[in-house]
């Protein structure tokens, strides 16, 4: 079972880079960020919290870890001394997460194991008029959905593979972390029905990737193509889907510039649905998420691939449900 922190300090921190048996230096790399920066969390122990980008990057770095790794951040962050006081550390199993602050308040949906990331009600600005919407809450997935993702499905379902795998096994393990490509809008709709998820709307997707205020990027209104997986960036092929941790929305999710253009459930004619994101094969340009992209439904490329999201009071009951 992957233990899922509630809100990193820096007491989880350490305790993750001393599981992951990483030097300051090697772990700051892992993450992105600076060794100094490192340093300054450890230091503060309980009483300082990175900001939600950062947490995010933790909750993968984390999630990715080998059950060893798991199994020896469990036992340190009970471990006597650990703690800079004498409450322990909250840390949760997957179905008895509470709801946080944003960027926080996170739960691992019960039928695919995904990070799921809660998006408040009330009203965001959408489309290239910042046109005011309202929708209710909901949860997202942080991560578009990896080839690892699509492997569960297809061994449970007997559902058709994805011709980039190749031979008649799974995915290869250096994509195991990318996301699932050449995949159809109703092979997406399918494995959306399997978790009981659905694909997102134009309007939901869009209020992941912009925030309540409307900003023109994920991270806000600079014309930084470095924050994402795009033409410019020469990678010529997918990423692992936790890479860009400076590119995350304002609620820590994932990839809503660049890497693979994602299906949703917006109709936009006979037989046709919307894409919203962009892909490693688009200029930067294309990358603005109010940016309009269609494609037939059985359309399907090495750039295209998917995640979902799921009502908030649907969450609540799968949730009560697995417990």
């Amino acid at each position: 079972m992957i233990p899922i922190v509630q809100i990193w300090s820096g007491i989880e921190i350490r305790a993750l880079r001393e599981a992951k048996r990483m030097s300051i230096r090697a772990f700051a790399a892992h993450l992105g960020v600076s060794e100094r920066m490192v340093s300054k969390w450890e230091a503060g122990g309980e009483g300082i919290h990175p900001r939600p980008v950062n947490q995010a990057a933790l909750d993968s770095s984390l999630s990715a870890s080998s059950s060893d790794v798991q199994a020896r951040f469990s036992s340190l962050i009970t471990t006597p001394g650990m703690q800079t006081s004498g409450e322990a550390t909250d840390v949760m199993s997957p179905g008895s997460e509470t709801p946080l602050p944003i960027g926080q308040h996170q739960v691992r949906h019960p039928i695919d194991g995904k990070l799921m990331t809660l998006i408040d009600a009330g009203v965001h600005l959408h489309g290239p008029t910042d046109e005011p919407v309202y929708l209710p809450a909901f949860y997202s997935d942080v991560f578009p959905t990896t080839n690892a993702d699509y492997a569960r499905f297809v061994a449970a379902t007997e559902h058709r593979r994805p011709q980039h795998w190749g031979g008649a096994g799974g995915p290869s393990d250096e994509i195991f972390d990318h996301p699932v490509v050449f995949v159809t809008w109703s092979d997406a709709s399918a494995y959306a029905e399997w978790t009981a998820k659905a694909l997102p709307t134009g309007e939901q997707w869009e209020k992941v990737a912009r925030g309540v205020r409307g900003d023109v990027y994920p991270w806000g209104n600079q014309l930084t193509p470095a924050k994402c997986n795009v033409r410019e960036a020469g990678i010529n092929k997918t990423t692992p889907v936790s890479r860009y941790h400076s590119g995350a929305s304002p609620y820590g999710v994932y990839d809503m510039c660049g890497n693979v253009w994602e299906w949703l459930s917006t109709g936009s004619g006979q037989d046709r649905y919307e894409l919203k994101g962009s892909a490693f094969t688009s200029p930067f340009v294309r990358a603005t998420p109010s940016t309009f992209n269609d494609a037939s439904i059985d359309m399907m490329d090495d750039d295209t691939g998917f995640r979902c999201v799921t009502p908030a009071e649907t969450m609540r009951a799968l949730l009560k449900m697995a417990t």
